[in-house]
């Protein structure tokens, strides 16, 4: 018996000597059949539910039981008399076998099932009307009346029917087309109304120009309902179009984003995580033809289970979360972005302790660590590059597609700023004293001046020409990249030193299109600093965006951000392996500085030359 409960039985008839097969199995699941109402009273402690086979009306009351259902079986069922008798057996239900129903008029051997519906109904209008509430999708979509007729109809033809009560029987969707479905009646608990569960087609079930009486579908209906449209109707080429035919794009967004839910932590994080998830599965629904209603069925179906697993993670993904130990995307753009990159992994966090409004750097006398302490903390962090380049790619592939409206969106999500445009062009703005004060723009100076002053000692004065031999003359000569793209990281670490190391450069090389790319802050802007450096060294477009997608902005190009011909800088993991990403892909046609590598270490001596290491 517990089989037919685990498939989504919800309640399962027993006689008696099998009661000992479900126990442990609540009372509320369970019907038993009974011969003798002698021993009622003791199976009603194991049942919510008892039939008896007998041609005597009884009822809860009158067999002195409380809380349990009576259903009544005759040995004989006269045809004739069925609708009375299941109003006088009424509360108790009466068991009518399915041989003796029929659609039809009810007969000297078959009981119509529209009569036997009708027999229990009740109205406290004057016309004799039910009203009754129309839904669709577990929503309503209006509020109509039935009659006796409009529901025999409605029950034979499995359609909406209802009764208007200026035209008479009103057959929905008849003239206009946007029939329904009918899948089930209901009363109400006082039985003096009706819920009719229907399948909407058509326009809607309203007659001004919304899905609903009520006004337009919202949620998840709203979603099912333009998503069905778009399986139809989307245009080749579309991002949905895609969706629906690229299994493989598919199924890389739906684990991408229940990644991104798994890490979220604010309510608004979780929220738009969610949303996004649900997209996507429910493309993946309506791609397969399961409906929002097919889903609600099979989520009942699981609420009834009895037997259930111990519900762990399958080892395939307890796997991955012991091993990885990659921080979650949010963490990572919101985390320090140092030119090593990424968070060390272990021990190397403990270099690194907090204290109240202050960091404190840790110094470490290698003479008193034991052989497996110092082993510790010489370890370098070892990074899955393979690993986080599978997670970027769903992100580099929406820049790729989507253009703007994908970088906009993931602005949005990841660096929580709402962006009409990722794009700034100069002439950019000097910033305030109040911003920029006269100290830190001294500073910038000074050190812009010392690297140009570096840089431009490089430069060739004329190309080299030597003859290696008679006749044979090789010549070496620079030339300007014509399009770079600097990576200069936002976040916690405000880094302009990394805008006037890549910037100066392409200034004194004379690259024509130099697009700096770094993370605005929630307001949009971009630290004062690093806007004074791109001033400087002369930017021509302020790409307002981090990550992998800025990576991917910048490789690929968008209508708004210029496509560039070779990316440096550094990043965190997502950053890097967005670069080793774009870079072997040749519909980008981009090269990379390098791969960001790990954390470095600084080594000094100190009076009593003991060998100290410094975490920096």
């Amino acid at each position: 018996m517990i089989k037919y409960l685990d498939g989504g039985a919800e309640k399962v008839v027993v006689d008696e000597s099998q009661l000992g097969e479900l126990e442990g199995v609540g009372r509320e699941r369970i019907i038993v059949s009974i011969g003798d109402v002698e021993g009622v009273k003791e199976v009603s402690k194991f049942a919510s539910g008892i039939i008896i086979t007998s041609d005597t009306i009884h009822t809860a009351k009158s067999l002195g039981i409380e809380n349990t259902q009576i259903y009544l079986s005759p040995s004989t069922f006269p045809s004739s008399e069925g609708a009375s008798k299941i109003k006088e057996a009424f509360p108790s239900s009466y068991i009518i076998p399915t041989a003796s129903l029929t659609n039809s008029s009810t007969t000297s051997s078959h009981l119509s099932i529209s009569d036997a519906f009708l027999s229990l109904i009740t109205s406290d209008r004057p016309d004799g009307l039910y009203p009754t509430i129309v839904s669709g999708s577990s929503r309503p979509l209006g509020m109509v009346y039935s009659s006796k007729e409009s529901i025999v109809e409605a029950i034979n033809t499995q359609k909406g029917v209802y009764q208007s009560r200026k035209h008479g029987l009103w057959r929905k969707g008849e003239t206009s087309g946007a029939v329904q479905e009918l899948l089930s009646v209901r009363l109400d608990c006082d039985s003096d109304a009706l819920l009719f569960e229907v399948v909407q087609y058509g326009s809607g079930f309203c007659h001004l120009p919304q899905s609903t009486c009520f006004g337009n579908s919202s949620g998840l209906v709203k979603l099912e309902q333009t998503l069905q449209s778009r399986l139809e109707n989307a245009p080749e080429g579309s991002y949905t179009k895609r969706l629906f035919t690229d299994e493989k794009l598919l199924r890389s967004k739906i684990m991408e984003e229940a990644e991104e839910l798994r890490d979220a932590n604010t309510k608004d994080e979780v929220a738009f995580e969610a949303a996004d998830l649900i997209y996507f599965a429910l493309t993946r629904c309506i791609s397969k033809g399961v409906s929002l209603r097919d889903v609600e069925k099979a989520l009942d179906k699981k609420s009834l289970k009895v037997t259930r697993r111990k519900g762990d993670a399958k080892p395939k993904w307890d796997k991955s979360t012991e091993k990885e130990k990659v921080p979650s995307k949010t963490e990572a753009i919101n985390a320090t972005e140092t030119k090593q990159g990424s968070k060390p992994s272990e021990p190397v966090p403990a270099a690194f302790p907090e204290t109240e409004g202050s960091i404190k750097m840790r110094n470490v006398t290698l003479s008193t660590q034991s052989s497996s302490e110092k082993a510790k903390l010489l370890l370098r962090p070892v990074l899955n590059s393979l690993s986080m380049i599978e997670k970027v790619k769903p992100i580099v592939e929406r820049v790729r597609t989507e253009g703007d409206a994908g970088l906009r969106a993931m602005t949005k999500q990841f660096d929580k700023a709402d962006l009409p445009s990722n794009v700034q062009l100069p002439p950019f703005a000097t910033p305030s004293e109040e911003a920029l004060s006269k100290k830190v723009r001294d500073a910038i100076d000074q050190a812009y001046s010392n690297v140009k002053a570096f840089h431009a000692a490089q430069v060739d004065s004329a190309p080299l020409v030597v003859e290696t031999m008679p006749g044979v003359v090789c010549t070496r000569f620079a030339r300007p990249i014509s399009r770079v793209g600097i990576y200069v990281p936002g976040g916690t670490a405000i880094l302009p030193s990394t805008a006037i190391m890549l910037g100066v450069p392409a200034q004194v090389a004379g690259c024509k299109e130099i697009v700096l790319a770094t993370p605005p802050r929630p307001d949009g802007s971009i630290s004062p600093e690093v806007l004074y450096v791109a001033k400087l060294v002369g930017v021509t477009c302020i790409l307002r965006a981090g990550g992998a997608q800025a990576v991917a902005a910048m490789a690929y190009g968008t209508d708004e951000v210029p496509k560039v011909d070779k990316i440096f800088g550094p990043g965190n993991q997502w950053v890097t392996a967005a670069k080793m990403l774009v870079q072997n892909d040749t519909d980008a046609l981009v090269a990379i500085d390098m791969p960001a590598g790990p954390s470095e270490v600084l080594v000094r001596v100190s009076l009593f030359h003991t060998p100290t290491i410094s975490f920096v």
